[in-house]
Order: C-alpha cells, then sequence, then structure tokens
C-alpha cells in the first residue's frame, strides 16, 4: 500500500472540476441515487457541483473523495463522511459507485481506506449506515465489511409512489479493528 488513500485496487483523492464529465455518465447511467430518482442536472449543474466540490473545505469531518482505479486512474465514483456526532463519536458516510463499475470490489476498498482514516486518524467510535432495506446488494456489502443491522425504520422513505423501509446499520471501531486492522496491511 503506497499511502493512506491507495489500496490495490482504488486510490481516494480530491474531487477535482475536470471531473465532471465522469459524474454526469454516473448520472446519464441510471438516474437513481440512493435508489431514488434524481431529476435530470445539466451539464452546467454538474461542472458547478465538481468545481464547489474541487474547494470545498473539510467542515467538521463532513467531505466527500474521488474514487479512482489505481491500474488506469479511472474515476468510478465517490466516498465521504456527510454527517458526524463529534461528541458522541459517531459518523454516517456514503459512497457511490457509477453502474458499469460497480460488483468489481471498488466500493470495498474505498469504505475500508475511509474507515480506517474516520477511526485511527479522526479518532471516532462507531460508522453508522442508513441503507434502503430493498437495496440487497448495498446491504450484502456492509455486512460482508463487519456492518450489524441495528434497527429498521418501517415505511420511513417515500419515492417510487410508495414508503420504504430504512435499515440502519453500525459498526464499533474494534469490530472494525478485528477485521481490517486499523493501522493498515
Amino acid at each position: 500500500m503506497a499511502s493512506s488513500w491507495t489500496g490495490n485496487r482504488v486510490r481516494l483523492r480530491a474531487i477535482e472540476p475536470d471531473d465532471w464529465t465522469a459524474f454526469a455518465r454516473f448520472a446519464d447511467g441510471d438516474g437513481r441515487r440512493g435508489g431514488r430518482l434524481e431529476l435530470p442536472r445539466s451539464a452546467e449543474g454538474h461542472r458547478a457541483w465538481a468545481k464547489e466540490q474541487a474547494v470545498a473545505e473539510c467542515d467538521d469531518d463532513r467531505f466527500r473523495l474521488a474514487v479512482e482505479t489505481t491500474d488506469t486512474g479511472e474515476l468510478v465514483g465517490t466516498v465521504g463522511s456527510h454527517r458526524t456526532g463529534r461528541c458522541s463519536g459517531w459518523f454516517e458516510f456514503d459512497v457511490m459507485i457509477g453502474a458499469e463499475h460497480r460488483r468489481k470490489g471498488y466500493a470495498t476498498e474505498a469504505l475500508v481506506l475511509l474507515l480506517r482514516f474516520m477511526f485511527a486518524e479522526r479518532r471516532y467510535h462507531k460508522c453508522l449506515a442508513a441503507v434502503l432495506a430493498h437495496n440487497e446488494a448495498s446491504l450484502a456489502l456492509f455486512r460482508r465489511l463487519g456492518f450489524t443491522e441495528e434497527g429498521r425504520l418501517r415505511e420511513h422513505v417515500f419515492f417510487a409512489g410508495r414508503h420504504h423501509d430504512l435499515v440502519m446499520m453500525g459498526m464499533l471501531v474494534d469490530e472494525f479493528d478485528r477485521r481490517h486492522a486499523i493501522s493498515g496491511p
């Protein structure tokens, strides 16, 4: 492993303004984020978003990083921390891998790198994940990583004309350390 931000398959890096074209492709690929249908975004909207992300400050440990492959340097998605409870020691994350890049291990490795940073360097105690109950691929990924289902918010999210359950999953720092070694390989 070359750095804390590089694994065997992926490297996490800052989002650059020129990344907007890849994000536009990802949005055109399935038009859904987290299972929810999103409004179409213009090319200028993607450019503005990428430019905003490129200069965004890490506000209270909330940030987003680009996920690119180590072999080709191709941008395949993003990972980031989007909510934190600093006093209680918890954080939530999200990960998005473009449809054509899924099931290649990129999300797994990106999440291990992110979790290692948040647990080891930022000293968080717990990571939370909120997953739509019908998103079997994400549920399986989080279980493989070592997350435990902690609860289910019944009919909590509305989209596609009906309500959906939201599964809450969590992982404690010592659980992560046992599976993935907090100090890295």
